[in-house]
């Protein structure tokens, strides 16, 4: 296991739903570094049309300090734990909150996303092949909906964007006969 700086790891907090400002914004006010990102949308009402700013990660909060200062933290309203495995709380990469930093700082466009992997079996929810199912994966960089013909151990791959397909059950061991060909990988989407 690699050497853990328990006094600069980030980690994340678990909160209330809709509670997500106020716990950044009383943690900030206790002293610790905190990190809420956010997003801007419209949203439609009956009468109106609002740009609102919401949690790009619903009921979350990232947080950076050493593991003895946790007390402050978890009495904090709102806050229902801090995220873990095994019972310990688990660190989140340097690398990986200063990705989501750079987007939410930058002048791109960021929403939400379900977390999807190659392997997923999935179900297109948009467009003309909306509500067939088969397995995600990835050629360069293009996702792909591979169909299968399991009697003719034979597959078909369409190109469809990520937006538009959701996960239906776990995850799948992808086959395809004679191998994955030359550029297809199972690398994350």
């Amino acid at each position: 296991m690699a050497d853990i700086d328990v006094h600069h790891s980030w980690y994340a907090l678990y909160t209330r739903h809709q509670h997500e400002k106020c716990v950044h914004q009383v943690l900030t006010g206790k002293g610790f570094e905190s990190f809420l990102p956010l997003y801007t949308t419209a949203h439609q009402w009956k009468d109106r049309v609002k740009r609102v700013s919401l949690p790009l990660f619903p009921c979350y909060v990232f947080i950076r300090g050493p593991l003895v200062q946790w007390l402050p933290v978890l009495t904090t309203p709102g806050v229902h734990m801090i995220v873990g495995c095994g019972g310990q709380p688990a660190s989140i990469s340097d690398v990986e909150i200063e990705a989501i930093r750079r987007v939410v700082e930058s002048p791109v466009k960021a929403e939400p996303h379900p977390y999807l992997r190659c392997g997923d079996r999935v179900r297109v929810t948009a467009g003309p092949l909306r509500g067939l199912e088969g397995l995600l994966v990835r050629k360069k960089n293009w996702c792909k909906l591979l169909l299968s013909v399991e009697m003719l151990q034979r597959s078909v791959a369409v190109e469809v964007d990520a937006a538009m397909v959701q996960r239906v059950g776990g995850r799948s061991q992808v086959f395809v006969p004679g191998g994955i060909s030359p550029g297809w990988s199972s690398v994350p989407v």
